[in-house]
């Protein structure tokens, strides 16, 4: 299944979305299969959560039932179950493989309200000139330093005349970033870091991101919808 994370929904943790939908299947009805022993738990895995705080179009999931549904029965009745803002927007009969397997990039969209275009430019010329950009993060393992240059496939400002929703009265820079799946992970914050090393770029307010796609990264630089393989040309409703 793909879902999104919208508006201020956005700010909802993975664990705080992981109880939010086991609670959505059990008000929908949803067949859902558990796992054995003495505490069972709902057969979902999830694959590459957005950071909490950060929106996304791509978000994704696998659930085991115990019996089969219409797919797009599935979807229209978990997304009426869920908080307008956690939204279902497609889901397919799972295939052979795993679904992270299929997961290996992301596109982001990142709007930097009282950024110039004309200075993010400069910035991320500078960027894509370093060799590498070295940058600092807490990890579960502590503080760590590593590469955020390095897993940057794409990195471009988007020419737009118009300005994105909530930004009134200042200039707004818009970044496109294809990054690849690393470890540890390079996250839309770790890129704004970057551009602070090399260009000492600091947005005056906080960055809006939000994840546009996420699956298997081609030659040509498209990333892949990984459910595309499991599809049979049954119409999944979307919207």
């Amino acid at each position: 299944m793909r879902y999104a994370k919208r508006g201020p929904l956005r700010f909802t943790s993975h664990r705080d979305f992981a109880r939010a939908f086991e609670r959505a299947l059990r008000r929908a009805g949803v067949p859902v299969a558990y796992s054995q022993g003495f505490t069972p738990h709902p057969k979902i895995s999830y694959a590459s959560a957005a950071p909490t705080g950060v929106a996304s179009e791509a978000e994704y999931l696998e659930i085991g039932l115990c019996e089969e549904v219409d797919p797009a029965e599935l979807r229209i009745a978990l997304d009426a179950a869920l908080s307008p803002g956690l939204d279902i927007l497609d889901a397919v009969v799972a295939g052979p493989g795993s679904l992270a397997d299929r997961i290996d990039a992301s596109r982001w969209r990142i709007e930097l309200p009282g950024v110039d275009p004309a200075v993010l430019r400069h910035a991320v010329s500078a960027f894509l000139a370093a060799p590498e950009v070295p940058v600092e993060r807490m990890t579960k393992q502590g503080r760590r330093v590593f590469d955020a240059r390095g897993a940057v496939v794409s990195i471009d400002v988007i020419s737009t005349t118009e300005a994105p929703s909530e930004v009134e009265g200042v200039p707004c820079a818009i970044l496109e970033v294809v990054v690849r799946q690393v470890t540890p992970s390079v996250r839309p914050d770790d890129v704004l870091s970057g551009l602070r090393v090399v260009a000492d770029l600091a947005p005056p307010v906080p960055p809006r991101a939000t994840r546009l796609a996420q699956g298997t990264l081609t030659a040509q630089g498209e990333i892949v919808d990984p459910l595309e393989a499991d599809r049979d040309g049954a119409a999944i409703g979307e919207r």
